[in-house]
């Protein structure tokens, strides 16, 4: 094999998800147990394990009130009253997180690619955001409610 089918084969392979990606680093790390101490099970579920709440469960679908949305694994200001709105999705729905908030990547299925939005303090998974949400951004920020704590102002 030679370096330029080398090259061109790794190229392909990490176009198609085959490489595993540089982990990301996190200020906030604890173990396993820690997190399961800190945590709900739901909370652990959603944030640590990737999990989804079932749509419609969350009280936070209903917060009307200003305030912020927070990361319930380390606290983190993740989401302004200011830009929820109700996508009638059945899980708390944004068209914009607070600044240096969240980090996305890549999150390949069954049924073609979604991105993933995950706290950038800690890496708890929030949700997906999605093209089809309201102006000005046209994003929709669909976040699980269990890893989300909602303080009013």
């Amino acid at each position: 094999m030679n370096r330029r089918l080398f090259l061109n084969l790794s190229a392909a392979a990490a176009a198609l998800g085959l490489c595993p990606a540089q982990a990301e680093t996190f200020e906030v790390t604890l173990s396993e147990a820690e997190w399961r101490k800190k945590l709900t099970e739901m909370q652990f579920y959603v944030l640590r394990e990737e999990g989804t709440e079932r749509a419609g469960t969350s009280p936070l679908n209903h917060e009307t009130r200003k305030g912020t949305f927070f990361c319930a694994g380390c606290d983190l200001a993740a989401f302004s009253s200011e830009t929820k709105y109700d996508s009638g999705t059945g899980w708390p729905s944004f068209w914009q997180p607070l600044p240096d908030a969240v980090r996305m990547k890549a999150d390949p299925g069954l049924f073609g690619s979604r991105t993933e939005v995950h706290c950038r303090r800690c890496g708890g998974h929030f949700g997906h955001v999605f093209d089809d949400g309201p102006q000005p951004t046209g994003k929709r920020y669909c976040m699980n409610g269990a890893a989300l704590v909602f303080r009013a102002t």
